[in-house]
């Protein structure tokens, strides 16, 4: 961010408790809201997409997107993940809180600049039986690539979310098995992971 103070370019000192950012240069500070973030991932497969309508409904005062709307933007998957952190901050400056629906990991964003106007990122992964997995992703058409090399990447990284749900994630990875699930069953489980991460003391966030 430009510091208001000084003009410079800086990467502020972020205080989540009083909810102030600080120039580290001239010690210019000023309130700005420093907000969670949630980000909904998984394999491909999994519902990502189709549950973002849905969530919307459910959560009319939350920004909610599929990140993959950004993917022809120059093909630097970890630099669209980045401008999807730069597009929430700018968000929770008006107090709304995001949900990103997309693949994605925490080391994908670690370096991310905008990453520190962020005072938590909550993570839950949808998930389901690899059989079910295997059979969504080959009833996909074919200019979707889903081809057999695909499908056995995407097993694999479903295991990856099992294997790594404590480790790789804090707080840890909340997950949710879209096996047999209705849609709306799946958005109704979101929006209460949601929920139940909001702030007390920020102003609730409509619904």
């Amino acid at each position: 961010m430009i510091c208001a103070g000084c003009q410079e370019w800086i990467t502020p000192e972020v205080d989540a408790v009083a909810q102030q950012v600080r120039c580290p240069r001239c010690g210019h500070s000023e309130a700005r809201p420093i907000l969670p973030l949630f980000i909904v991932t998984g394999p491909s497969g999994t519902g990502k997409t189709a549950v973002v309508v849905p969530l919307q409904g459910l959560l009319p005062g939350w920004e909610i997107f599929e990140t993959d709307i950004l993917g022809d933007s120059g093909g630097d998957w970890n630099m669209i993940k980045c401008n999807w952190l730069r597009i929430a901050a700018a968000l929770a400056q008006r107090g709304r809180p995001t949900i990103l629906c997309g693949t994605m990991q925490p080391a994908e964003l670690a370096d991310c600049s905008a990453r520190v106007f962020f005072s938590t990122i909550h993570w839950l992964a949808l998930q389901c039986a690899e059989a079910t997995l295997a059979a969504r992703l080959q009833a996909r058409p074919a200019w979707r690539g889903c081809d057999a090399a695909f499908i056995q990447g995407q097993l694999a990284y479903s295991r990856w979310f099992d294997a790594n749900a404590s480790s790789a994630f804090d707080p840890p990875l909340a997950v949710t098995d879209t096996t047999a699930a209705p849609l709306a069953q799946t958005a109704a489980q979101i929006r209460a992971w949601a929920l139940a991460r909001w702030p007390e003391r920020q102003q609730p966030a409509s619904e």
